[in-house]
């Protein structure tokens, strides 16, 4: 036999002989990994309170009218308007969920299963628009239904992704339409 085979057959690793060693290394890696996960459990609820000042969201109607259109897919979450990484956690908007979403003349009912529903007022929808990405989700572009809607003295965008993305485009289109009327009814 060539040397190097010799070598390599001779090769084992080494026995653990200090397993009082071994078990404090991953005690001490799992208390590290539950302190961060609590650290980060804490800056949420710190970011929650700090958002305090967000009024209750709306519910819906009790007769909001047809539906002009309705999706199903996923809520992703809701930022300060025109700062895609400024997360909104007060009043639950920072919890992703599934979301059954109804569009009528009333305005945007948002249904979450698991999380708590909200409903965007005709008068304060401002603005519908594809885009790429929100906090903590980036898509490829127009992959990402963002609507722009205000909260007492707040400017919010909320993102949606539809089971069928083919779905963002009519939705966006129809959204501001009716933003559009409204502000022109307004003007009169």
């Amino acid at each position: 036999m060539t040397p190097v085979i010799l070598l390599a057959a001779e090769r084992k690793s080494a026995e653990v002989t200090d397993w009082a060693a071994r078990i404090g290394w991953v005690v001490g890696l799992a208390l590290f990994v539950a302190l961060v996960y609590w650290l980060m459990r804490e800056g949420w609820k710190w970011r929650g309170t700090l958002q305090g000042d967000l009024p209750e969201l709306p519910t819906a109607p009790e007769t909001p009218g047809p539906a002009k259109l309705t999706m199903s897919g996923r809520y992703h979450g809701s930022t300060t308007a025109g700062q895609w990484l400024d997360r909104l956690v007060a009043r639950g908007l920072g919890t992703r969920s599934r979301a059954e979403l109804t569009l009528t003349d009333a305005g945007l009912d948002v249904v979450r299963p698991g999380a708590s529903d909200f409903f965007v007022p005709a008068a304060a929808l401002r603005e519908a628009r594809l885009d790429k990405g929100i906090a903590g989700k980036v898509l490829t572009e127009g992959g990402l239904l963002v609507v722009t809607w205000a909260h007492g003295d707040k400017l919010i965008d909320s993102g949606f992704r539809s089971d069928h993305a083919a779905e963002h485009t009519a939705w966006a289109e129809t959204l501001n339409d009716m933003i559009n009327k409204t502000e022109t009814e307004g003007a009169r």
